[in-house]
């Protein structure tokens, strides 16, 4: 009996961590730049395309850009952390009167970017620069990571690679506006029906290993 009490825990708790890993399926990434700080440095913005969205939801002068099925992000319900993968968009922005355009925007993750203001993870472009970060995020000012949503918003930094781009290291780190990530699960009923399942099936192994039952 006390093996099969034990077998009945350690299922639970496999399914508990199973439900936990919600993958991103959908959602969007809003984005509002300083528009005038982007011009002091040369970059004059011109215009935006490939499906991005106008205005997006961090009021007015921003845009979004949609995420798509090729996404292979996937993170911890409640805690955020572990997690894995790729958010990737749709959507391009371009400057200096169409000259340069940038965007169907990857976001991920590179431990070594860790530092006391940038979050590890960073902006690539996907046009003119394929795989370069572009921006790193800074530390998130809100997080919340459900079964269903994940919502991240944070300042957009200028990463190393594009200051040097510029032919200006001294913009590295420079606060160029905020990031507001809106992602939605995939297969959101059964998930949640998966993560509470879970989570009943070891409240009642937890009852029934009690001594005396």
């Amino acid at each position: 009996m006390r093996i099969l009490k034990q077998m009945l825990v350690l299922a639970s708790l496999m399914m508990a961590t199973q439900a936990n890993a919600i993958p991103v399926s959908s959602g969007q990434t809003n984005v509002l730049l300083d528009v005038e700080l982007l011009a002091s440095v040369g970059l004059t913005l011109s215009g935006v395309g490939g499906g991005t969205i106008v205005p997006g939801n961090l009021g007015p002068g921003s845009v979004a850009f949609s995420i798509i099925g090729t996404t292979t992000f996937q993170y911890t319900a409640g805690t955020f952390a572990p997690f894995s993968g790729t958010i990737e968009h749709a959507g391009t922005v371009s400057f200096n009167a169409n000259t340069l355009t940038v965007g169907n925007f990857t976001i991920g993750f590179d431990a070594a970017r860790v530092s006391a203001t940038t979050s590890g993870f960073f902006v690539a472009d996907n046009v003119t620069f394929p795989g370069v970060a572009l921006f790193d995020i800074g530390n998130p000012s809100s997080l919340v990571a459900t079964a269903i949503d994940l919502t991240i918003a944070a300042d957009l930094l200028v990463s190393a690679e594009l200051a040097g781009v510029l032919q200006n290291t001294a913009l590295t780190g420079v606060d160029v506006g905020d990031a507001l990530v809106e992602a939605r699960s995939v297969a959101e009923p059964a998930t949640v029906m998966l993560l509470l399942a879970g989570t009943a099936l070891a409240g009642v192994a937890r009852r029934r290993s009690k001594p005396g039952r």
